[in-house]
């Protein structure tokens, strides 16, 4: 197991050869959590890297490294593959805690406590499922969900497939489905053109690698149609999805699709931090400059910590790493991380969901989807706990992950309670608790 590593080993410390007994435990091997073992081994650590997936690349880099473009990933694994100081748990879902110091993993249907001293907590995001008429249809999935199904492999070949919602996602989700073969029929924005434009007015002055990345997703996308100002009004079929009905400024039009990905963004999982204790500050885990949780043992990196993309994770895993290790980051690494956060900022204040979309929630339309709760029977409730009590809103298999961000959006409901398991889990795996 993980705490029977070895206890030391040498490493640099400028011309001296020291002696560390340090272990760093790191929760999500997507960008943030890889450039944090990266960092950890660098420095002479022995690194644990736990992750609910087979393969290693998290959502952006999904697929493991045979498929892998960028070269900021390959050059992780590069690293990590292999390296003698590193247990990398695959499969490895944490559905818990133990105790403050204890996670609680579930691997082939066991449960195994795993103690750590020095906690990097890389959990990723969740995609933001707003409700609209005929969302659960089969071939209705989030932007992120569809990406992921393309790359773990199912056939879309001349299939027709429109993307729909808000935000840059809409487009690498676009470009993922035309590279796989499917007739991508709309790219359907929320926001209007005058805000895009301005965004990529401060891309061009502000952050021109982003801007050249965008202009090269258009370039790629030519010739399929972009639609702004626009929302999903209704995904229409019987068995499966036939078309998806949106609302342009002008007039209602109406797509054939057999798949429609509608996202509307990405929201941190807060599951997690909130066992281990740790501070939740506008829905993602509080940090400070260095990566720091409110608890002294435990750091955040990547999107847990607010949404930004690869950048900002690579930028805050390998900050949390090097901290969690006692070690100063270099003199690149926090120019770095303050570019990363203004682009986030930028990308938030522009593609932030507003207001309006509400309205494509219809009293009829189910929100709770696990336990096929619609709208109307939550309008009269005065909180998200109330509303649990009434209508098993969010006691579903999903637990609330999916209808919780949605009606914290729709009526205000923030979610500040965490049971366990976080997570769906056997009752052998459970039984460890004790």
């Amino acid at each position: 197991l993980p705490h029977d590593l070895p206890a030391w080993h040498g490493h640099r410390d400028g011309r001296r050869l020291v002696k560390t007994d340090k272990v760093l435990h790191v929760v999500g091997s997507g960008p943030a959590g890889l450039a944090a073992a990266q960092a950890a081994l660098a420095a002479g650590a022995k690194v644990c890297l736990i992750d609910d997936n087979h393969a290693p690349g998290g959502q952006i880099w999904r697929g493991g490294p045979a498929r892998w473009t960028d070269a900021r990933a390959l050059d992780f694994w590069k690293t990590l593959h292999g390296h003698p100081d590193l247990t990398h748990m695959q499969g490895a879902q944490v559905i818990g805690c133990v105790d403050a110091n204890t996670l609680l993993l579930e691997i082939e249907g066991r449960g195994v406590p795993v103690p750590f001293e020095r906690l990097v907590l890389c959990a990723g995001a969740r995609e933001l499922a707003l409700p609209f008429p005929g969302w659960t249809l089969p071939g209705v999935t989030g932007a992120g969900g569809l990406q992921a199904l393309i790359k773990g492999g199912m056939p879309v070949a001349g299939r027709r497939v429109v993307v729909a919602g808000s935000g840059p996602l809409l487009l690498a989700t676009a470009l993922t489905a035309a590279r796989a073969g499917a007739q991508v029929a709309a790219v359907v924005e929320h926001q209007p053109l005058a805000r895009l434009s301005a965004f990529g007015l401060k891309l061009l002055s502000r952050h021109r690698k982003k801007f050249v990345q965008a202009a090269s997703l258009f370039a790629a996308l030519r010739g399929v149609p972009y639609v702004t100002g626009a929302q999903i009004v209704a995904a229409r079929g019987g068995d499966t999805l036939r078309s998806v009905v949106v609302r342009p400024p002008s007039r209602q039009k109406e797509y054939a699709c057999d798949f429609l990905a509608a996202g509307f963004d990405l929201v941190p999982p807060p599951d997690l931090a909130r066992a281990l204790r740790c501070d939740i500050a506008d829905g993602a885990v509080r940090v400070d400059g260095l990566l720091r949780t409110s608890r002294a043992n435990v750091w955040a990196a990547g999107e847990c910590t607010g949404i930004g993309g690869v950048d900002k994770a690579v930028a805050e895993g390998r900050i949390a790493a090097l901290d969690a290790l006692g070690l100063r980051p270099s003199a690149r690494d926090m120019p770095g991380l303050r570019t990363a956060r203004a682009f986030a900022a930028l990308l938030a204040r522009t593609f932030a969901p507003d207001a309006a979309l509400r309205a494509m929630c219809q009293p009829d339309t189910i929100v709770c989807r696990c336990e096929d709760v619609p709208a109307a029977s939550l309008l009269p409730h005065r909180d998200w706990r109330e509303a649990k009590l009434a209508t098993r809103v969010g006691m579903g298999p999903c637990q609330g992950k999916t209808c919780g961000p949605a009606c914290e959006f729709l009526y205000g409901w923030p979610q500040h309670d965490v049971r366990m398991p976080i997570m769906p889990a056997s009752a052998r795996a459970l039984s460890q608790i004790e």
